[in-house]
């Protein structure tokens, strides 16, 4: 089925009002203090490293609630969940817009972070690998296509709503959106049970069954969830001081500007390439084609050899990929009846890491420089792919097609549950 057919499904319905929701859940959480932190701070008089330290409290708090998301997820609760993160945000934002002082501001970033540990891709993935199983694949990556435009559509509609209404009525005007967009859209969208499969619905891909590795699956479930927090730190870290690095090898201004715009449609043309071919690989294949590409842009950008706008273009293709492989090949090595608690599980460090991120790449910088800055995250970005690649090892040969589609629990996470 073509990917505008899948648009039209019942199916399509569900990913259509979730990738709705993550534009307006991630341009106004995560992308949004991009163009609010500096009208805030001149507005109030409060810090600029405050008022950006909200993002960090926030992812925080995110990363704290996951485990617990995938738990109600597991059980059925993945549509209250996501309503509830919508209300959250909303009230999270209203609280940020009319915040009187520095503790009202980061009390409100508190409250969007326990909506962002719901609403953000941990939660959306834990939802379509719970609801549809080994066929939830081509649902989680068209979900990543919709994500791919949080910041292309809120980036500019935030830049007006602050140059006509200011950055309080921004604020409360992405929460009057959560009410009556995400929340509705998220109580009619999302079914309340796993779907059971039909003639008619998309047929378990072969490459999805779960495997027999060889490894303890502890092992599996350590290397999937280094990788995933590896890549996101490294995404988090550049995304934040992506002009100050650039600057650190002699591209500066109006070029790293344009060399800055390359990551998105690099991002979701790979995203798109993923979601027609990506039946015809292992979800793993997609996991180490990311950490390739982000420690092959990395490095090279940090040891100054070839084109910066290539090596660009292939860092957006890495984090392009990693937002798939991070839904996809938990579902793919351990089955949809645990994958929603084991994408809490592996949500909380990779959360932390991002909360953790632009402070540690403000020390980087001050202490080693951009450049060598950008050298460590290189070497970061190889260790990535090497633990992808043991993970590939581990996992040796062709998936089981006739594994079940719920196997057992990888030992040693059942104390896990509630």
């Amino acid at each position: 089925m073509s990917p505008i057919r899948r648009l039209t499904t019942r199916r399509g319905c569900v990913v259509a009002g979730l990738g709705v929701g993550q534009i307006l859940s991630w341009g106004s959480t995560f992308y949004l203090l991009a163009v609010l932190a500096g009208p805030i701070a001149t507005d109030t008089g409060w810090p600029v490293s405050l008022v950006v330290a909200g993002v960090s409290v926030g992812l925080v708090i995110a990363g704290l609630g996951s485990p617990r998301v995938g738990t109600l997820v597991a059980g059925n609760h993945g549509r209250t969940v996501l309503v509830a993160s919508a209300l959250l945000l909303a009230l999270g934002l209203a609280v940020l817009g009319v915040a009187p002082n520095q503790w009202w501001y980061l009390g409100a970033w508190a409250i969007l972070g326990a909506g962002m540990s719901g609403g953000l891709y941990s939660g959306a993935f834990a939802v379509l690998g719970h609801t549809y199983g080994s066929s939830a694949r081509s649902a989680i990556t068209l979900l990543t296509l919709f994500g791919g435009f949080a910041s292309t559509i809120c980036w500019p509609l935030s830049t007006v709503l602050v140059n006509e209404l200011g950055w309080r009525w921004t604020a409360l005007a992405y929460a009057g959106a959560h009410l009556l967009i995400t929340a509705p859209l998220y109580a009619i969208t999302i079914p309340r049970r796993p779907v059971a499969p039909t003639p008619n619905s998309e047929p378990p891909d072969r490459n999805h069954a779960v495997p027999m590795p060889s490894g303890p699956r502890w092992l599996l479930f350590a290397l999937v969830a280094l990788v995933s927090t590896l890549g996101t730190s490294i995404a988090a870290l550049m995304s934040i001081h992506m002009f100050s690095l650039l600057a650190g090898i002699g591209i500066a201004g109006t070029a790293a500007v344009l060399l800055a715009a390359t990551i998105g449609p690099s991002q979701v043309g790979a995203r798109f390439i993923e979601l027609v071919i990506g039946r015809k690989h292992h979800s793993l294949w997609t996991m180490l084609a990311a950490t390739l590409a982000m420690a092959v842009a990395i490095g090279f950008l940090g040891s100054g050899f070839l084109a910066p706008t290539l090596l660009m273009v292939v860092y957006g293709v890495g984090i392009g990929l990693s937002s798939i492989a991070n839904g996809t090949v938990p579902l793919a090595l351990f089955g949809q009846e645990h994958y929603a608690r084991l994408m809490g599980r592996i949500a909380l460090p990779s959360l932390l890491a991002q909360a953790a991120a632009p402070l540690i790449g403000s020390v980087l910088i001050r202490d080693l420089g951009q450049q060598n800055t950008m050298i460590v995250l290189g070497w970061v970005a190889l260790l990535a792919l090497v633990l992808a690649l043991w993970l590939m090892l581990l996992h040796h040969g062709k998936p089981n097609p006739a594994a079940p589609a719920a196997a057992s629990e990888p030992s040693g996470l059942s104390s896990y549950h509630s």
